[in-house]
Parts: structure tokens; sequence; C-alpha cells
């Protein structure tokens, strides 16, 4: 079974910069396609970034494109999110996430698309 955990998050003034962990346990990790989604209270949970273990491409939301960076660590498990120009807007719970299937590149990625989940990390941004 995989297991994901988040840390990273934290207060940040806007502009400011935050990096996001996503650690993964098991042995399946070089395989599949990684994620980071976020949900801000009283909105339903919305795609940032993905990124393919075993090819290194990635994909990202239009309201983060240029200011976010999603990158992996193989030999650490690790996926991050380097996340730069921060806004208000982002304020929200970011969440790791993991692909149902193998070697699956999606250029819209979707929630149902993944099935381990971490327990998430809070992000907020002050004005």
């Amino acid at each position: 079974q995989v297991q994901l955990k988040e840390s990273g998050g934290g207060l940040v003034q806007a502009g400011g910069s935050l990096r996001l962990s996503c650690a993964a346990s098991g042995r399946t990790f070089n395989n599949y396609v990684m994620g980071w989604f976020r949900q801000a209270p009283g909105k339903e949970r919305e795609f940032v970034a993905t990124i393919s273990v075993y090819g290194g491409r990635t994909n990202y939301a239009d309201s983060v494109k240029g200011r976010f960076t999603i990158s992996t660590d193989n030999a650490k498990n690790t996926v991050y999110l380097q996340m730069n120009s921060l806004k208000p807007e982002d304020t929200a719970v970011y969440y790791c996430a993991r692909d149902k299937k193998p070697f699956r590149w999606s250029e819209h990625p979707i929630v149902a698309e993944f099935d381990y989940w971490g327990q998430g990390t809070q992000v907020t941004v002050s004005s």
C-alpha cells in the first residue's frame, strides 16, 4: 500500500515562497504520475500540477503556471512543489496524490484519476 505524507506548509506573506514536500512509501513510485491538488474552504479540490516520475514530464494549472514548479527526487521517493510569487488566492490545503494507473499521462488531470492521497498541508498567504 502506498502512503503519502505532505510537509512544508505554513504562513507566508504575498509575494513570498514556500516549498512543499511529499514523501512516498511503497515500491511503485517510479512508474506513476504524481500530482499536487489543493482545496480551499467551500470549494472543490482542484488540480495544481502533475509530473511523470518515470519521464519527468510536467503539467500545470493555468492559475499557477510560471509561479509553481513540480519536481521529484527519485532516490528519496519524494515529490516537491516549489511555490513562488504566492498570492492570497493560493491559500488552501495542498494534497499530494498518485495516479491509479502506471505510466498514464493526462493533459487534463482530474481528481477521479488519483487513488492515493496524503493528509494535506495548509498553506496560508497573507495580504
